[in-house]
């Protein structure tokens, strides 16, 4: 198996600590009465740009040589990935190109573009955003970042849960959400490297389920059609990080997106702050299975505070 080493992830931590937020864990009592355990948020979504997708973008970029960065670097991104390369590669002074479905939320191209970045538009399947980058590759000469399916993604990407068991390491467990598998094959590396008990669980919904099944069916089963109002969560897992959530995640679980806005509606009314609805979707999965939980310590991982307003479910 290809994975990040416990060194590898200790040298990104210390690699991108100055260049990134070492966010706060917050905790909320009502939260913690309505479902029956304690739960342990790290707030990516203070994290730069607004989601935890800077911490691996920071460190695949500090591992790219002057010529690699000479033509500058490209991606395909609905949202989170494209704005952390894009300020990324602008604090290396370096291009960047972004390859975005014509469905990625308004606020997330807007940032993209502010920092900088060219973004080209592409339909909104997996297919046309390959191809498309592929055309830009070409014509440009950058070099491809992927999203979540790079070694140097998946190390940064990991120190998201290094933090949180620094700060708070007697946890039953860690619940992260899932799309291609970046975070959550970083999350369980993580625990198991740093810690010797923490159960690591990963959320998605059930409109997007293409994790669950292929954590079920034992091979990778491609994300097709996804309908959830989760847009972080749309991609399939890759061939790097499919055998780390094989191996190290004890389990993945989905909700309905009923229960992702009711936990999301949660977290901003209860703690006062803003996630985006992919971060809901750990919080949803205590709430919908509470009875698993019930009086555990719980790390929730909220990934991102980047939405567009014009979609607030309530």
């Amino acid at each position: 198996m290809n994975k990040p080493s416990k060194i590898e992830i200790t040298e990104a931590a210390n690699r991108i600590g100055t260049l990134i937020h070492r966010t706060p864990v917050l905790t909320s009592h009502s939260i913690n009465k309505i479902v029956g355990c304690e739960l342990y948020f790290k707030c990516e979504n203070f994290q730069k740009v607004g989601a935890f997708k800077f911490r691996g973008a920071s460190n695949a970029l500090s591992l790219l040589s002057k010529r690699q960065l000479a033509n500058g670097v490209a991606t395909h991104s609905s949202g989170n990935h494209a704005q952390a390369l894009a300020l990324a590669a602008h604090q290396k002074g370096a291009k960047a190109f972004i390859v975005m479905p014509k469905n990625a939320p308004k606020s997330k191209r807007e940032a993209v573009l502010g920092y900088g970045a060219k973004v080209i538009e592409c339909a909104s399947t997996l297919m046309a955003r390959e191809t498309t980058l592929e055309t830009v590759i070409q014509d440009t000469g950058a070099y491809f970042v992927h999203p979540y399916n790079n070694l140097s993604i998946i190390a940064g990407q990991a120190t998201c849960a290094l933090e949180l068991i620094q700060d708070h390491g007697a946890l039953d467990c860690i619940i992260a959400p899932v799309g291609g598998g970046g975070l959550l094959s970083g999350t369980a590396l993580s625990a198991h490297y740093f810690t010797s008990d923490i159960v690591v669980i990963g959320a998605e919904p059930s409109g997007a389920d293409d994790a669950f099944r292929s954590f079920q069916a034992n091979k990778i089963i491609p994300s097709t059609h996804p309908n959830t109002i989760a847009d972080g969560l749309l991609t399939s897992l890759g061939d790097l990080t499919f055998p780390i959530i094989k191996k190290y995640v004890e389990s993945i679980k989905t909700m309905e997106d009923s229960v992702i806005i009711e936990a999301m509606k949660l977290i901003w009314q209860r703690m006062k702050i803003i996630v985006e609805p992919s971060a809901a979707v750990p919080l949803a999965a205590v709430m919908k299975y509470r009875g698993q939980f019930r009086n555990q310590r719980v790390g929730i991982i909220l990934s991102g505070g980047n939405i567009d307003f014009d979609r607030i479910p309530f």
